[in-house]
């Protein structure tokens, strides 16, 4: 039985993908390194959709520079993101233990993540993740971006935020998807939470359409009734990386990011 919106809600605010002992399963990123394999760079045009502005003033989100803001245009290869401002990670993909499944394969499955033909405004690839969520009372399944490699802190203080394209890539694909940003606080490397996972974030609707969505850290927020500690803000000085995330009862899913930056730049 598919569960209503709000008590999926409840249930993952009660403890999403919480394991018996009370700590959430993690998302594996085992696997997902870098390989020789390597796709041809190429600029991305102007935007052209609507832009999605989350949580701020329009003004105090005015796009970075590309030569320092962007984070992932999918171009460089496979599965690595742009070496920019001491950045320099790879895409992964992670999924709960009850059935639920992704493509590409999670790194604990043997899987290594492998950007998609298509981007946003007509570039060459795209970050694409598909599949279908289980029919257990918890389930999620997600693909994510770390900055650093070996996975690390990294300090995103001069920015405000976060933007990225995204769209869902077939009519009967869940559209809800929660952004999340793992930092000090709520990822087990960071070694301060003892109930982790609950990471800062904010739930948003995808169409069939490319749309640019910004969001501010000062929006972000984590999920009600779980996590600890549970800190007034995300802590920016101190991001791992970017994940995005389905979680609705059973359904299929087909999510495409493409052109992922950093926002408000310090002048």
């Amino acid at each position: 039985m598919a569960f209503p919106r709000s008590i999926q809600v409840v249930l993952a605010g009660l403890g999403l993908g919480l394991g018996a002992c009370g700590e959430r399963v993690p998302p594996s990123d085992a696997g997902a390194q870098p390989n020789a394999a390597s796709f041809a760079s190429s600029p991305a045009p102007l935007p052209v959709a609507m832009e999605t502005d989350t949580g701020a003033n329009p003004n105090d989100l005015r796009p970075c520079p590309r030569e320092t803001g962007l984070i992932s245009d999918g171009e460089i290869g496979p599965n690595r993101t742009n070496p920019i401002e001491g950045r320099g990670g790879y895409w992964y993909t992670y999924t709960d233990d009850k059935g639920s499944e992704v493509s590409p394969l999670s790194g604990e499955k043997g899987g290594t993540f492998t950007m998609a033909d298509g981007g946003a405004n007509g570039t060459a690839h795209a970050a694409r993740m598909t599949g279908q969520l289980g029919t257990a009372q918890i389930i999620y399944a997600g693909m994510g971006l770390a900055f650093l490699d070996p996975k690390g802190e990294y300090n995103a203080t001069k920015y405000k935020g976060i933007s990225f394209w995204a769209k869902k890539g077939s009519p009967d694909s869940a559209k809800s998807v929660r952004l999340k940003v793992p930092d000090h606080n709520t990822d087990p490397e960071g070694k301060v939470c003892s109930e982790c996972f609950n990471d800062f974030g904010e739930y948003l609707e995808l169409t069939d359409e490319w749309k640019k969505f910004t969001v501010a850290f000062a929006a972000m927020k984590q999920q009600s009734d779980w996590g600890k500690p549970r800190p007034r803000a995300i802590a920016t000085d101190a991001l791992f990386g970017i994940q995005f995330q389905v979680d609705d009862y059973a359904k299929k899913f087909d999510i495409w990011v493409d052109e992922v930056e950093f926002t408000g730049c310090s002048r």
